[in-house]
């Protein structure tokens, strides 16, 4: 295998500390709000990463953090009148909700912030006692970033030029604009912890420090996060880690690629930020997943109403394939040419782009098939459609599932099935009007039906 590395900006041969053994910790969500379009991309694409790993035998272990006490938490639950808690715990629900959706797996573990006080603060007296913080004058604790030489190594920023163009305001009481907060003296009526500084809470960037050495030990095998989070987040989790253990930090850093929307990148500003929930309430869960899959993880993915329609297209092709036919048992199928291009695809930095033209080559294999009239070799391939599909954590549903599930249309399953059975009556009748009518008006309510020797089915269009 060999992944991109952020850190030395090209693909290394992937070696685990531990042999056959990955630990890796992702930044996930400050939860103030519901999960967006930005945070689907890396919630799906390091998804899968953690599926193909497991895929190719290693045992990992995959921590992502919550983010659940943060200035932005407080605002809006302040806004809102409620218990911060109540806020964090609602999103964190909604938050789950999304992912079950997407089809992504829970990690081995999520850690909370709030959770780890006391080994935040541990890390910071031990960085006070290395001289590489300093507690200042008014409460607050900070990092000094010319106490570590490679500060920038992950950025590849100067500190002179960061120094340079930063703006201090006059009230800080950093001793360079470059350092960063490590605990924040609380406000007054503000949530804080006891601390040796006096009352307050972490920082960000400490926090992801802290809680992914205590679970994953002073140095692992992959970071990773989105693209926002490279400066300074990452650049400051390396110092202070480093710093506070006397050990390398990470081997892999890994950065999924940003979301545009029309072009453009999305903001609430511009009017073109979308929420997970808001994206489902229009396109069947699998077809965003599908859509965010057949682009690198590392590429900018351009969302628009016609990739999300381009992809559920794509998507259903493979479900055509699979459709009417019961998959041979996965353990009589052995390794096949196309276990191997997937395999050598993915390995090739998680090429899902590649891997998704095999599901397709698979599909044509399956339709061939068909037409010959050889039915068990159509049901293996289908099963190896269906255990390739598995590892991108598509193609497990029940076909009909996918095409008859309800996205909001007016007709339910009961009324299709119904009008099916009109039309059928109106065609034994020799009534092929009537029969046609009925065709044409479930069309254009968005319901396609297929007629077969075995007799006819129905999809959503």
């Amino acid at each position: 295998m060999r992944i991109y590395n952020t850190l030395t900006q090209q693909k290394e041969a992937f070696k685990t500390i531990e042999p056959g053994k990955v630990r890796m910790y992702v930044c996930g969500m400050t939860v103030y709000d519901y999960c967006h379009l930005g945070h689907a991309r890396v919630l799906v694409a390091f998804d899968v990463v953690t599926r193909y790993l497991r895929h190719r035998g290693y045992d990992v272990t995959y921590v992502r953090n919550i983010t659940d006490i943060d200035d932005k938490i407080l605002r809006r639950a302040d806004e809102n009148g409620e218990v911060y808690t109540d806020l964090t715990d609602r999103m964190i629900h909604a938050m789950h909700e999304d992912e079950a959706r997407l089809g992504v797996l829970a990690p081995s573990d999520e850690p909370r912030a709030t959770a780890y006080i006391d080994d935040i603060i541990a890390m910071i007296q031990t960085l006070i006692a290395g001289n590489h913080a300093y507690a200042a004058d008014n409460g607050d604790v900070y990092f000094a970033v010319d106490s570590f030489p490679d500060y920038g190594k992950l950025s590849k920023k100067k500190l002179e030029d960061l120094v340079a163009g930063a703006r201090v305001d006059v009230q800080e009481a950093k001793r360079s604009p470059a350092d960063f907060a490590l605990w924040k003296a609380a406000k007054p009526g503000e949530v804080s912890w006891q601390s040796p500084w006096g009352d307050g809470r972490p920082g960000w960037h400490i926090e992801c420090s802290a809680m992914s050495t205590k679970c994953l030990g002073d140095t692992f095998d992959i970071h990773g996060g989105g693209p926002d989070l490279l400066f300074p987040h990452h650049e400051n989790e390396i110092a202070q880690s480093e710093c506070a253990t006397g050990h390398k930090f990470v081997h892999t850093w890994m950065h999924a690629g940003a979301i545009r929307v029309n072009k453009e990148k999305m903001s609430k500003s511009l009017g073109n930020f979308f929420t997970i929930r808001e994206i489902l309430e229009k396109y069947p869960a699998e077809v965003v997943r599908y859509f965010l899959v057949s682009s690198h993880y590392r590429s900018q993915v351009d969302y628009s109403e016609e990739s999300l329609a381009e992809a559920g297209r794509t998507l259903t092709k493979l479900y055509h394939a699979l459709r009417g036919i019961t998959p041979a048992k996965d353990s009589d199928v052995p390794e096949t040419d196309h276990d191997h291009r997937f395999a050598e695809v993915m390995d090739d930095d998680f090429n899902t782009a590649g891997a998704i033209a095999v599901l397709h080559a698979v599909a044509n294999d399956i339709n061939h098939h068909r037409r010959e009239g050889d039915d068990e070799q159509a049901k293996r391939s289908a099963a190896i459609l269906v255990r390739l599909g598995g590892v991108l954590g598509l193609l497990q549903q029940n076909p009909e599932a996918f095409f008859q599930a309800d996205t909001g249309s007016e007709l339910t399953a009961e009324d299709i099935e119904a009008m099916i059975q009109d039309r059928a009556d109106a065609r034994k009748a020799k009534d092929f009007a009537g029969a046609d009518r009925i065709r044409d008006e479930l069309l254009e309510k968005g319901i396609i039906l297929d007629d077969s020797r075995e007799g006819t089915t129905w999809r959503r269009a």
